[in-house]
C-alpha cells in the first residue's frame, strides 16, 4: 500500500489507492487505519492520504544499517564541491540500484537523484558498476558487454541512458575482504559533461573518492593504483 505513493503521486484518494493496489476499498480503508495509527500515513483535511513521518525515520535507520555513512557522506560533500555536480552513493537491491546518499550542487541546473528510489540496474554508470561487480555470473543479471572492461579499469560512464539529458561516471567502493559496498557516482547535465575534458575529470574525481572510501572501510585501496595512474590521478593515500 505504501508503495502506491511516489514523487508524482504524493496524495492519493481511497479510490486511487484501491485501483493502484488492486485491493477492495474496504480492505484498503482497514489497512489505512492501521497505517495511520502507526504514523505511516496521514489523512488530509480533503480526505486524501499521504505518507506520514514514520517512513522517514525508518529510511534513516535503513541508511545507517549499511554503516558507511560516516565515510560516504563527507566524501560526497567533497565530490560535489570539487565537480560542481550531483554526487551520489548507490547500493544494489535485487535488480535495482537505490541512491542511499546524495549531495547536490548549489547551481540551479543539475542532475536530479531521488534518495530511496529504485532505478533499473542495467542503466547509468552506477548501475553498470553494480552489475559488473555485484551480479557477476548471476543468471538474471542484465546483459552488460563492457562488464569485463569495467572490472579491469574500476570505473564506468553513461551518456543519456536513464535520462537523455544526463551523463554520469561511477566507481565501486569495497570493504573488508573485497566485499562490494556500493558505487560512488557523479552525474550532471549531459551538455556540461560533454564539454572539453569534463567527463575525464569526473572519472578521475570519482575514482579517487572511491579509492579513499575503500581505504577507510578496510578494503584494498591499492587495487585502484593502476586505473588512477592511467587517468593521471595521484596515488598518494588520503584520509577519508
Amino acid at each position: 500500500l505504501l508503495a502506491a505513493f511516489d514523487a508524482d503521486s504524493a496524495r492519493l484518494t481511497l479510490a486511487e489507492l484501491s485501483r493502484r493496489t488492486g485491493l477492495y476499498k474496504s480492505t484498503v480503508l482497514r489497512l489505512l487505519g492501521a497505517l495511520e495509527h502507526g504514523g505511516f500515513v496521514r489523512r488530509l483535511p480533503d480526505g486524501q492520504y499521504a505518507i506520514g513521518p514514520q517512513p522517514l525515520r525508518l529510511a534513516a535507520v535503513y541508511q545507517r544499517s549499511f554503516q558507511v555513512a560516516h565515510v560516504i557522506e563527507p566524501l560526497l560533500e567533497q565530490l560535489s564541491a570539487a565537480s560542481g555536480e550531483t554526487a551520489s552513493f548507490y547500493v544494489r537491491h535485487g535488480l535495482q540500484r537505490v541512491a542511499l546518499f546524495r549531495v547536490e550542487p548549489a547551481r540551479s541546473v543539475r542532475a536530479s537523484v531521488q534518495i530511496g528510489k529504485g532505478y533499473a540496474i542495467g542503466q547509468g554508470a552506477s548501475g553498470k558498476v553494480l552489475t559488473a561487480f555485484g551480479l557477476q555470473g548471476a543468471p538474471d543479471a542484465p546483459e552488460l558487454p563492457e562488464a569485463e572492461a569495467i572490472r579491469a579499469r574500476l570505473w564506468a560512464v553513461s551518456w543519456g541512458e536513464r535520462d537523455p539529458e544526463t551523463a554520469s561516471a561511477a566507481a565501486p567502493v569495497f570493504g573488508v575482504g573485497g566485499a562490494l559496498q556500493g558505487a560512488l557516482a557523479i552525474s550532471g547535465p549531459r551538455q556540461r559533461l560533454e564539454q572539453g575534458d569534463a567527463m575525464a575529470s569526473a572519472c578521475r574525481q570519482v575514482l579517487e573518492a572511491a579509492r579513499n572510501a575503500t581505504a577507510a572501510l578496510g578494503g584494498n585501496a591499492a587495487a585502484f593504483a593502476a586505473s588512477m595512474a592511467e587517468l593521471g590521478v595521484s596515488g598518494g593515500a588520503k584520509q577519508a
